[in-house]
């Protein structure tokens, strides 16, 4: 069973960095592509970016390219997603996902619980 978990959320203000950690365990993990998704306050999730397996291949959303930068350590069974210059728009809960077999940005069915990243103006 893939069990994801997510951490690295916290309070920053406009303008600052955080780093969001997803540390997974289960079996063939390094073959799933592996994504993060957000879900601000009365909002539907959405997709924020996502990686292959070999981590040669990225996708993001539009209004974080340039921003944010996913990237995983398959050694580690860790995927990460360092998010720069942050606004108050990217206030959500952020949510780790691993999938195979679907089109990048379509989420898998295993998910994490969620961490959550407030940014202050």
């Amino acid at each position: 069973q893939v069990q994801l978990v997510e951490s690295g959320g916290g309070l920053v203000q406009a303008g600052g960095s955080l780093r969001l950690s997803c540390a997974a365990s289960g079996p063939t993990l390094s073959t799933y592509n592996m994504g993060w998704f957000r879900q601000a306050p009365g909002k539907e999730r959405e997709f924020v970016a996502v990686i292959s397996w070999s981590g040669r291949a990225t996708a993001y959303k539009d209004s974080v390219k340039g921003r944010f930068t996913i990237s995983r350590d398959n050694a580690k069974n860790t995927v990460y997603l360092q998010m720069n210059s942050l606004k108050p728009e990217d206030t959500a809960v952020y949510y780790c996902n691993a999938a195979t077999g679907v089109p990048a940005g379509v989420p898998g069915p295993y998910w994490g619980q969620g961490t959550t990243v407030t940014v202050s103006s």
